[in-house]
């Protein structure tokens, strides 16, 4: 049995994912010692992880261990869609073209803009009074 791991980041969320091989398969995915449905409530967010799992069909061939920081729980859900699919890439590299054209593959950089001095928020500038 081998452990494969891979690293997912959105936003302020790190997915640490830890993928076993076993040979029964039971498709258990596990974050921060809870199941996925109890982490995730929502059937879309449930959706969004197990969409490169369902893109090759291997759902209930791995078990999957995760450590989840960081965020909040749609930035979290994409995160370890990104770990999840580049642990299918380590353990499978011709499962890598089907992933990228889906954009399972790609990491968001979009960040939250810093604060700026003098004004409420990043762009954000307070009431112009003339007189």
């Amino acid at each position: 049995m081998e452990v494969i791991n891979a690293l997912g980041r959105r936003k302020q969320a790190i997915a640490r994912v830890f993928v076993s091989e076993k040979t029964e398969g039971t498709g258990k995915i596990t974050v921060n010692k809870r199941e996925l449905e109890s982490y995730f409530p929502s059937p879309l967010l449930q959706y969004v992880v197990k969409q490169p799992l369902n893109k090759l069909g291997v759902a209930e061939k791995y078990d999957i261990k995760v450590n989840l920081t960081g965020g909040g729980y749609k930035g979290q859900s994409e995160a370890l869609r990104l770990a999840i699919a580049r642990a299918l890439v380590k353990i499978n590299p011709e499962d890598k073209p089907a992933l990228k054209s889906e954009g399972f593959m790609t990491r968001d950089p979009r960040e939250v803009e810093r604060k700026k001095p003098g004004r409420p928020k990043a762009r954000k500038r307070f009431q112009f009074s003339k007189r």
